[in-house]
């Protein structure tokens, strides 16, 4: 894997690592190719703070950056957007306005809770947790149509009080399928988001048999991305991505350009 299409930077609230930082690690891990997609979660105030950032200072930054390493890498400019089913207008003036190379679309918050935080799993099992944040996930895919793939699928599992021992994809099937199939009818990709290994699940985002349904359903777009928040995880584990894609009956990937999917071989 040569590019990684998912890495965060101080434009992100939850990090405080300079753009150019994340550059030179993945320099030094001989990447091709990086998309820096910064969060804008509109409609989420955490302590105090809003989840979004300037954006005219972020292009300005990162395309003096793209400059400066133009004959090292390729810098791409993208964003993830925090998925709400009211957004959807929001997020369609908002993308239009700016000319992102890949928007990542991903759920953060549930019913405007976020897993994150330990409340959200109070008073019931993880498996109904799980089970409302699947369903949230469709109802936000079928109201926000502005993005180019779905980031980390089950992303809530990392919180969950038992984790992955009250999921799987057999238990979700009929949600899941419904999301996946609503990706594929509509032109739109899943990431491979290798960050559930960071945080010590036997799986990344999502699951191989998740990865597995959407490509026998015909899924064929998937970007990979270690979803790096400091310079040392930039293209974390990447050198596992190849053979779970494999596995999972995929013989490309995807990286995106000017909103357009490019497909590299595996």
């Amino acid at each position: 894997m040569l590019s990684d299409c998912h890495m965060h930077t101080k434009f992100s609230l939850d990090s405080d690592t300079e753009p150019e930082e994340m550059i030179k690690s993945a320099i030094e891990k001989e990447l091709d190719a990086i998309c820096i997609t910064d969060h804008e979660d509109h409609d989420y105030i955490c302590e105090g703070k809003i989840w979004t950032f300037p954006v005219e200072q972020y292009f300005a930054d990162m395309k003096e950056l793209r400059e400066k390493y133009r004959k090292m890498i390729q810098i791409r400019i993208g964003v993830e957007i925090g998925l709400q089913p009211h957004l959807g207008e929001y997020y369609r003036n908002y993308v239009r306005k700016a000319p992102f190379d890949f928007v990542i679309g991903s759920v953060h918050l549930i019913n405007s809770r976020d897993p994150y935080y330990k409340e959200y799993f109070e008073g019931r099992s993880d498996a109904a947790a799980y089970e409302e944040a699947f369903a949230e996930t469709y109802e936000d895919i079928r109201n926000v149509e502005d993005f180019d793939v779905l980031g980390h699928l089950d992303y809530v599992t990392r919180y969950g009080k038992h984790r992955e021992e009250e999921y799987s994809y057999a238990r979700f099937s009929d949600i899941i399928d419904q999301i996946l199939r609503y990706l594929i009818e509509h032109g739109k990709g899943i990431e491979l988001n290798m960050a559930g290994l960071k945080y010590g699940l036997p799986y990344a985002h999502p699951h191989t048999d998740v990865l597995k349904r959407y490509r026998e359903l015909g899924g064929e777009i998937i970007t990979i991305g270690a979803d790096a928040h400091r310079p040392e995880h930039v293209a974390y584990d990447f050198y596992k991505a190849p053979d779970i894609l494999k596995s999972c009956g995929f013989r490309y990937y995807t990286e995106f350009v000017q909103r357009r999917a490019v497909f590299k071989k595996l």
